[in-house]
């Protein structure tokens, strides 16, 4: 790993953004693709569905991946630290993604019946890229040094 983004990376770096939307009569469509405009190259795309509702995922962070997370279908809660600081957003429309750089814990809970969490990242699965502990990752996160807001 050439940098500890569990130093450098905060809750502030984290954001929706909006997705092309072309909507017509016939339903919308919303597309994603690696240019100059998104911050990463997409190398690998999973999503997850048939999660009971009391269910948790997530629960990790990544050393150099970042993800976009998308509400594919139905809605779900993803909770953020950087360390410090926590927030939670509710995801629910297909054209909003949640981005969120290397560094960052997330959890995802109250999934609505029939939810789709789609998620984009910048690697290709790596089991060393993972923070699974959470007392590890304040152990990373530790020395960050928050930047002007």
């Amino acid at each position: 790993m050439s940098s500890n983004n569990h130093e450098i990376s905060l809750l502030k770096d984290c954001h929706i953004i909006t997705l092309d939307r072309h909507s017509h009569e016939n339903g919308s469509l919303s597309v994603i693709e690696n240019t100059d405009e998104f911050p990463f190259n997409i190398r690998r795309i999973f999503y997850l569905y048939d999660i009971p509702g009391d269910s948790e995922r997530g629960g990790h962070s990544h050393h150099e991946a970042q993800e976009f997370i998308i509400a594919a279908s139905g809605c779900f809660d993803v909770t953020l630290t950087d360390g410090h600081s926590t927030q939670r957003f509710t995801l629910n429309r297909p054209y909003q993604a949640l981005y969120i750089p290397a560094g960052i814990w997330r959890s995802l809970d109250n999934f609505s019946s029939g939810s789709v969490c789609l998620v984009l990242t910048s690697h290709e699965f790596s089991e060393p890229d993972y923070v699974r502990d959470y007392n590890k990752f304040l152990e990373l996160t530790a020395t960050k040094i928050p930047r002007d807001q």
